[in-house]
């Protein structure tokens, strides 16, 4: 879901679809007259008005799919999980305490649903681009629904280690608390096409720190909304784990901890240095579509891998 809705940005599909029909908008145009009045709303936005006012049919079918696709997923995440919850649950086949959770989860999902479509809703308006901060937001809350889930599994296949061993829990926890901010920057670099600029490292086309960083007023809008300072605080965030990561790999080898751990240390490790490999990649490249949609992957196996660890270490 993650990855189809970073493909989804990637190609500019997000805003193929003008309306929200949660029940209905589970099937695509099925004839002819169906997809001109499907395109014939496209071409009311702004974003084919300014930027693809050449679309023909075929073209916007292309775009189409990708964001059909995203919402029919949502859809069927939902199915999946809420129909045998409500099974399993009127059986007393799970514990109440764990319903409860599972249910809360649900809910999530249902408001992730509609923060996507009040992101969509900023795009189709003026300006033909979705606001950074509720990309943001979507991106965080996909996190969190996926953090949640992933934790309550491990919650069920691991019994908690009862050694009084002394362990860099926090430490984990830390790391896993910075992948995720360094997940959302990633996404204002991509909600304000930062990526398309700087594309030089490791310095910023000369300089460690690019003059112009604080020429927005008031200041503190220059870490959300420009191009210079956006980036470099992704790439300070990467600087970051990629001197805090091996340090805690070496506490983990030291520590008298379980294999599990160990091995979720040694994955956070390598996970982290391809994840770095795809980000510069992608920056030099000026973003190309395949690697891009390869380092948002990357950003959630990179937040897995710390969740795994933090988990083995709670």
């Amino acid at each position: 879901m993650v990855v189809v809705g970073g493909i989804t940005r990637l190609t500019h599909s997000g805003l193929s679809i003008v309306e929200w029909q949660p029940i209905v908008g589970a099937l695509p145009p099925l004839d002819d007259g169906a997809w001109q009045e499907t395109f014939r709303k496209y071409q009311e936005t702004p974003q084919f008005r300014q930027l693809n006012p050449d679309m023909d049919l075929a073209g916007f079918k292309r775009i189409f799919w990708w964001e059909y696709t995203h919402r029919l997923l949502g859809r069927l995440i939902g199915a999946a999980f809420l129909l045998p919850l409500v099974w399993f649950a009127a059986r007393g086949r799970i514990s109440r305490e764990l319903t409860w959770k599972l249910a809360g989860i649900f809910f999530l999902g249902g408001l992730q649903g509609a923060m996507g479509w009040y992101m969509v809703q900023s795009g189709l308006v003026d300006n033909p681009r979705v606001s950074q901060y509720r990309l943001a937001a979507h991106l965080a809350l996909a996190l969190l629904i996926y953090a949640a889930m992933l934790w309550i599994a491990l919650g069920l296949l691991f019994s908690r280690d009862a050694s009084p061993t002394p362990r860099p829990r926090s430490f984990a926890f830390v790391l896993a608390g910075l992948v995720f901010v360094m997940a959302i920057s990633g996404s204002l670099v991509a909600g304000i096409r930062a990526g398309l600029a700087y594309n030089s490292f490791p310095l910023m086309n000369g300089y460690v720190a690019p003059p112009g960083m604080f020429v927005l007023e008031p200041w503190y809008l220059n870490f959300f909304a420009n191009v210079a300072t956006v980036q470099f605080d992704h790439r300070l965030i990467a600087w970051a784990l990629a001197a805090l990561v091996p340090w805690f790999w070496v506490r983990v080898r030291r520590a008298s901890v379980s294999r599990r751990a160990k091995l979720a240390a040694h994955l956070l490790l390598g996970v982290l240095a391809v994840q770095i490999a795809l980000g510069i990649s992608t920056l030099l490249l000026a973003v190309p579509v395949p690697l891009a949609a390869a380092h948002q992957t990357g950003a959630l196996v990179v937040f897995t891998a710390a969740l795994l660890a933090a988990h083995a270490l709670r």
